[in-house]
């Protein structure tokens, strides 16, 4: 493979960029190779500045379940940008939007938007703070709610990825208000709770984590989170940034019927482009300004060609069949890439929840962080070498998920478990 052109951007880049990148996961270091330059995609298809194509597994991080460069949506997106790209001022969009928002997810009657996921969770937390005169905040380990110094601590994605702790520049006195405990782990939960309920002014959690891997909540976690919460005042916050409107139209709140206090919602809500929302009920969202005392604002929150993706975006998710139709191909997928990993001998933990999913290098289970901190990243730094070579564009770390679009066919399904296949053969010969 012929990769010239993304070796000349790269180091030029890392004259210019820290590392080269603009967000530390796309260094490919844990994966032991250099990031390619994508110049275009279509689909499911990517395609770098050298002309080679892939079958892309990420979807960029998740938002593109339609698949790349949607027509509708980029239509909209055209049409919009003739009217003007920002207005710093109210627009109609803004209003469709979150009206569109407000009927699909049960526990929001108010939203909202901001620019991006870590600007969604920073403003829930202050929120939840000034809600109710409380300071502590409590998260679970591996759980990644984007880059605010509350969150890092024992968070996940780039974190576990690079192997960094947490972060220089962190404040002492900011991380010693976070209280970070196992996921899935409810008697931890509930100690924490009775320990320092009247301190805890949030939980706030992926009700599926997808920063560690694809970790699912195992049966009564979420129920309990709510249920203890509530008895106790305490704001939950369901971070749905990957979730939302990627595991069902309503997100993981519908799926689960569990409704959270406040959500966070990322890129999908505007069709992939930059933009994120918190919102819920109705008492809690009227404290923030210019209707309360809690302030948070932005320029560019409420972007018309994010809001008219968004709406594009939200309307053909809502057909019917369309959720059913893309779990029927990831359960398709999963279930074959099992398979093909157990006929190798390769050892490896399968996690899926709808069209997202992590292939953990490990015989499991995979249940929380420390289970996850089990696999084998060098067989993954193996395997993602293997399947790029053969056209299959996954996520550069073992602690990533992956995620199937509307886009793809059963040819790509199909030419993704052939390359599968010949990855586990190969990973086998190497062990022996």
């Amino acid at each position: 493979m012929n990769t010239a052109n993304s070796v000349r951007l790269f180091a030029k880049a890392r004259a210019s960029i820290p590392g080269g990148v603009n967000s530390p996961v796309r260094a490919c270091r844990a994966v032991g190779c250099d990031p390619l330059f994508v110049q275009k995609a279509a689909g499911c298809l990517i395609t770098d500045v050298d002309g080679n194509t892939f079958i892309d597994m990420v979807s960029s991080w998740g938002p593109l379940i339609l698949g790349h460069a949607h027509p509708e949506v980029v239509a909209a997106i055209r049409r919009t940008a003739a009217l003007g790209t920002s207005f710093g001022a109210p627009s109609p969009l803004e209003v469709e939007l979150a009206e569109l928002l407000c009927s699909a997810l049960p526990s929001l009657d108010m939203v909202r938007f901001v620019n991006s996921g870590t600007e969604a969770t920073m403003s829930a937390i202050r929120l939840a703070r000034a809600h109710t005169g409380r300071n502590i905040v409590v998260k679970f380990d591996g759980c990644y709610h984007g880059h605010a110094d509350s969150f890092l601590v024992r968070a996940g994605s780039g974190l576990i990825t690079l192997g960094i702790p947490g972060s220089p520049g962190v404040p002492d006195d900011i991380v010693k208000n976070t209280v970070s405990i196992p996921y899935n782990d409810i008697p931890t939960f509930k100690a924490t709770l009775g320990e320092r309920g009247g301190e805890i002014a949030c939980v706030i959690v992926e009700p599926v984590a997808g920063n560690m891997g694809v970790v699912l909540p195992e049966p009564g976690f979420l129920e309990t989170l709510r249920t203890e919460t509530a008895a106790r005042g305490i704001v939950l916050i369901f971070d749905e940034v990957i979730t939302g409107f990627r595991l069902a139209y309503g997100g993981a709140q519908t799926r689960f019927g569990i409704e959270p206090d406040l959500t966070t919602l990322g890129k999908i809500i505007g069709g992939g482009l930059p933009v994120a929302a918190y919102g819920g009920k109705q008492a809690l969202m009227n404290k923030v300004a210019p209707e309360g005392p809690v302030y948070q604002a932005g320029t560019l929150s409420g972007n018309p060609l994010a809001m008219a993706a968004g709406i594009t975006m939200l309307k053909l998710l809502h057909e019917p069949g369309f959720y059913e139709e893309l779990e029927a191909k990831a359960n398709r997928l999963a279930d074959g890439l099992a398979e093909r990993a157990q006929a190798a001998g390769v050892p490896l933990t399968l996690n899926r929840i709808g069209s997202m999913m992590t292939c953990f290098f490990s015989r499991g289970p995979v249940r929380d962080y420390n289970s996850a901190m089990t696999a084998n990243t060098d067989m993954y730094a193996r395997h993602y070498r293997s399947m790029l070579a053969d056209g299959i564009w996954l996520g550069p770390s073992q602690f990533e998920a992956f995620f199937l679009s509307a886009a793809h066919e059963e040819r790509h399904l199909q030419k993704i478990l052939d390359a599968a296949e010949r990855s586990f053969r190969n990973l086998m010969h190497v062990i022996k």
